[in-house]
């Protein structure tokens, strides 16, 4: 199939230095020091005038410091307000976007925080409210990314999946309408991370929308090892035939090759894939794939992402990108809650039953 995925150039901003200010009034000093055209007075008047200026301008200027003071001196304590839902002191820059918060390390997340990137300010992270997944680790994966369109050459580039060598990753698809799969599997996981930190999970992102292209696939599936995660979903949307529609859900088959071997996780990968399976039906209201899989299930060898996992994973594609339905559906936003909601609803499962 052919992926493609745009990406809208911003407008580069103007300079806006300003010139330099003239003084229209100066005048050049006469031969005998005094501004042409004006009288010569004593100088013995020079000191009452200066008394007189002081006089007027003493009072002013005291005034204007008073003000300065008050509302905008540098050294006045201002309270900061806590932002709702996020628990953190934040005092919104100009233009409301949040500031930009320092990324704790890979593998180490704080409960409720993604190491990899900033969050999105339209998904900020709650204070956990409850503590069902307190303690657990979930790994999210937005598959593809926008910017690896204009990185051809970095991600044609073949990698080491265990039993095959692939490319480092591809550009994903869009719909018609040029809506990217990397956009609609970043939106979906910065949803469910929400849900999953007011949970209590700490949540892990193999990237967020703030590298120029990848991570390729091997490098995902070793940031979800890396962090140890207890489970791990790939978030992705699918480009099939335009009169397919439907999602489905991959897990990884047995692969000892090379550096792969999933024996220790396939069992508990499928009963994560069934439980995601279930769950994501239920959220949407999306049926099972009806051009590939079976009963929205499918199992394979060739993803990089499953081969060199050592962490119960699987992928989804939510749907097919393709197809009009599809399409119109995986860019209504109240549709992606509703897909974050299975997807984070069948991870919880996962991680409290047995």
């Amino acid at each position: 199939m052919t992926r493609t995925t745009r990406r809208p150039a911003g407008p580069t901003a103007p300079d806006s230095t300003a010139p330099e200010s003239t003084d229209p009034e100066r005048a050049a000093p006469d031969s005998a020091g005094a501004a042409p055209g004006r009288d010569r007075r004593p100088r013995r008047s020079t000191p009452l005038r200066t008394v007189t200026v002081i006089a007027v301008l003493a009072p002013l200027g005291l005034a204007g410091w008073l003000g300065w003071r008050t509302v905008g001196s540098p050294d006045r304590s201002v309270p900061a307000v806590a932002a709702a839902g996020t628990g953190t002191p934040a005092a919104a820059p100009p233009g409301g976007a949040n500031p930009t918060p320092t990324p704790a390390p890979t593998g180490t997340p704080a409960p409720g925080t993604a190491p990899s990137g900033t969050a999105d300010p339209a998904f900020p992270l709650p204070v956990p409210t409850s503590t069902a997944l307190a303690g657990r680790t979930v790994l999210l994966d937005p598959g593809h990314n926008t910017g690896n369109s204009a990185h051809t050459v970095e991600i044609n580039r073949k990698v080491d999946i265990g039993n095959a060598r692939k490319e480092c990753d591809t550009t994903g698809t869009s719909t018609n309408s040029g809506y990217s799969e990397a956009e609609y599997s970043l939106d979906v996981v910065h949803r469910a991370r929400a849900i999953l930190a007011a949970r209590g999970a700490a949540v892990v992102l193999v990237h967020d929308g703030d590298r120029p292209w990848g991570p390729c696939i091997d490098e995902r599936a070793r940031i979800g090892n890396t962090a140890h995660a207890d489970a791990a979903v790939s978030v992705h949307g699918d480009g099939g035939p335009a009169n397919g529609s439907g999602f489905h859900v991959i897990m990884p088959a047995k692969v000892v090759a090379g550096k792969a071997d999933t024996a220790a996780i396939v069992d508990p990968s499928h009963r994560l894939g069934l439980l995601l399976r279930d769950s994501f039906h239920a959220a949407t209201g999306e049926p099972y794939a009806d051009y590939v899989a079976s009963k929205g299930l499918d199992t394979r060898s060739d993803l990089g992402g499953l081969n060199l996992s050592t962490v119960p994973k699987v992928f989804i594609e939510c749907g097919n990108m393709r197809n009009p339905a599809d399409a119109r559906r995986m860019t209504d936003p109240q549709w992606r809650q509703q897909a974050a909601q299975g997807i984070a609803d069948a991870l919880t499962s996962f991680l409290t039953t047995r």
